[in-house]
């Protein structure tokens, strides 16, 4: 297995960022699907994101305007509309999409804003943090979901009038938090990695890993934003078993490259193969004979 990787600490967090092919993932040398993030996809004025006519919590609708596909991840933070929501799973516009309904949670359960029909959503680069986008991969009830965020805000002390996920990003000490994570765990440092796999404690948090490097490098900062969520104010590790991480994370791969699962379609483009491996969730979105994006959590 060919692999650039690197291990940094901060606070109680390590990040592995390594390229390995999994059993099933295998992809050839397939050229890369052109693919935009949402963010980058909405500063072009490429991706629309609206209410349905009749608005309902759990769907919104999203618009591919652009010629380069656009991926948003299961944990996408939406931020407008009648309140504020989260991507329950992978999905891949094509270009000129047309509409396309697009599951989602609630992570502002006291606002429903009238007017949002008309305001649209913007896509800013808020994650969910890694126990609730577990939550949110695993399909647990919107009650949970709520429940989780309410634990996010206790934690940092982050009160909303409107209960959002938002106001934990907003706060100023969790801006610099975040902005020492991103400084510490910079992805230039591990040039051609193709992912992240990260643990909090010593303990595995989460595996990410894309089709690409340019793909990694332009989507890990927010993934690493969400992750330091988790290490907000507690002791830094004085050392950390190098070694016995990469282990850990070798051992996981070769198992998820011998899993059996699921494989169904979504809203967008390609399939998605649902797994389970060492009691975790995991996914890959499968498009054009490549594995666009693998989760593990």
């Amino acid at each position: 297995m060919t692999k650039r990787e690197f291990l940094a600490v901060l606070g109680t967090a390590a990040a592995t960022t390594l390229a390995p092919r999994a059993a099933w993932a295998q992809a050839g040398r397939i050229l890369a699907i052109a693919i935009a993030t949402p963010e980058e996809a909405r500063e072009r004025g490429e991706l629309t994101i609206t209410e349905r006519e009749r608005a309902s919590v759990p769907s919104v609708v999203v618009e591919n305007l652009g010629k380069r596909h656009v991926l948003l991840l299961a944990g996408e933070i939406l931020l407008g509309g009648k309140q504020n929501r989260v991507v329950t799973e992978d999905v891949l516009l094509p270009p000129l999409s047309g509409p396309v309904d697009l599951q989602v949670y609630c992570v502002e359960q006291g606002r429903w804003n009238p007017e949002g029909s008309r305001a649209g959503f913007s896509a800013r680069g808020t994650f969910a943090a890694p126990q609730l986008r577990s939550k949110v991969i695993e399909r647990q009830s919107q009650g949970e979901v709520w429940a989780e965020v309410d634990k996010y805000a206790q934690h940092f002390a982050a009160p909303s009038p409107t209960q959002s996920y938002q106001a934990i990003y907003d706060k100023a000490e969790v801006k610099a938090h975040q902005a020492e994570a991103e400084a510490a765990l910079d992805q230039r440092t591990a040039s051609g990695a193709l992912g992240a796999a990260v643990f909090t404690s010593s303990s595995f948090a989460a595996l990410d890993l894309f089709q690409d490097a340019g793909l990694f490098a332009r989507e890990w900062p927010k993934l690493l934003r969400a992750h330091a969520l988790d290490t907000y104010q507690r002791p830094s590790l004085k050392d950390t078993d190098e070694q016995g991480v990469r282990a850990q994370v070798e051992a996981l791969l070769r198992r998820a490259g011998s899993v059996e699962g699921t494989l169904r379609r979504n809203a967008g483009i390609g399939r998605l193969f649902e797994f389970r491996v060492d009691r975790k969730r995991g996914s890959a979105l499968i498009a054009e004979g490549q594995v666009v994006h693998t989760a593990v959590l």
